[in-house]
């Protein structure tokens, strides 16, 4: 299949194929196609279902290559139109941060936001790469700005100092920051650096591990549970038991990571079977489809998966 851009119009062409045909090769590594150029004329070859795909992205950036555009735009895009039937059919909600029209770039993503928006308790199980940590923290954002909660708890298990912070420099943030900087990134992105500042000062957003939670009750709050499959079913049953009066909970997690020790049960994965018939209770289960990050995140994925798979069947490599 054969694109082209008549008449060439040279800033245009080189905005859309990147410095040495980078944004090209993003667009090939995705969909696994070859593309060849010669001039305004780009030659499509692979599967005619990617190919059409690949035609529709080179036709729409070519329209916005007024201007450079950069890989962060052609991998977003990728997603978005593996996923646009789905996603179209399912409609978008959108957030209200400082990304303005902030939505789910996946069907199961717009669901996962739906269920935020609708219910108290809120499970996103999946791997990396799908948006669950950054897709709640946009949720509590958005949950502020509309006034509907006085504050946002974002917690986590430090399994890997053993919960046991003290041997740790500096005050209790401090101690816990490594763990959470995964969601400190997403609020910076979503409220801007001077406002999360402000938010810290004046407690609007408080962090804490999770062994700090015992025996508190927070209302009027938005809480985030992340890594929660690095929960035991008891701080999973502790952490559960600490929402309050018009207060919202995400709990977030992938239980192909878990960190706990040889033979310790998942709080994720035992909370999955127990409250899954649970009134209120929403769980949204990502798949390796569903991941927004570089184009090979979802191949190295689906590798891993399938080498696991052999391994369990005895077939080794």
């Amino acid at each position: 299949m054969e694109v082209a851009f008549t008449p060439a119009d040279n800033t245009r062409l080189a905005n859309l194929c990147g410095v040495l045909d980078e944004n090209l090769r993003q667009i090939e590594t995705a969909l696994n196609i070859g593309i060849a150029r010669r001039g305004e004329v780009f030659r499509l070859e692979g599967p005619e279902d990617k190919v059409a795909q690949a035609a529709r992205l080179l036709q729409d950036f070519y329209q916005r290559a007024r201007h450079p555009i950069d890989i962060d735009d052609i991998q977003l895009a990728l997603v978005e139109v593996a996923h646009q039937p789905d996603a179209a059919a399912e409609g978008m909600p959108v957030l209200m941060t400082r990304r303005h029209g902030l939505h789910g770039r996946t069907a199961r993503q717009n669901q996962y936001i739906r269920q935020i928006q609708e219910h108290d308790v809120t499970f996103g199980i999946g791997p990396a790469g799908t948006g669950k940590t950054y897709l709640a923290v946009a949720g509590a954002v958005d949950a502020l700005e509309r006034d509907m909660v006085k504050r946002m708890v974002l917690v986590r298990p430090a399994v890997e100092a053993g919960e046991r912070l003290g041997f740790l420099p500096g005050d209790l943030v401090q101690k816990v920051d490594p763990y959470l900087r995964p969601l400190y990134d997403a609020l910076y992105d979503l409220m801007g650096f001077d406002k999360v500042t402000r938010a810290f000062e004046k407690g609007v957003i408080e962090v804490a591990p999770l062994a700090f939670m015992r025996g508190r009750t927070l209302n009027h709050a938005f809480i985030i549970l992340d890594e929660a499959q690095n929960t035991t079913p008891e701080q999973m049953k502790m952490f559960l038991t600490r929402i309050g009066f018009g207060s919202k909970t995400v709990v977030t997690g992938d239980v192909t990571q878990i960190d706990l020790a040889r033979g310790q049960k998942s709080g994720l994965v035992e909370a999955r079977q127990i409250l899954q018939s649970v009134r209120g209770i929403a769980f949204t289960e990502f798949r390796n489809e569903d991941v927004v990050r570089h184009p090979l995140v979802a191949r190295i994925i689906d590798a891993y998966d399938a080498y696991a798979g052999r391994e369990a069947r005895g077939e080794g490599a």
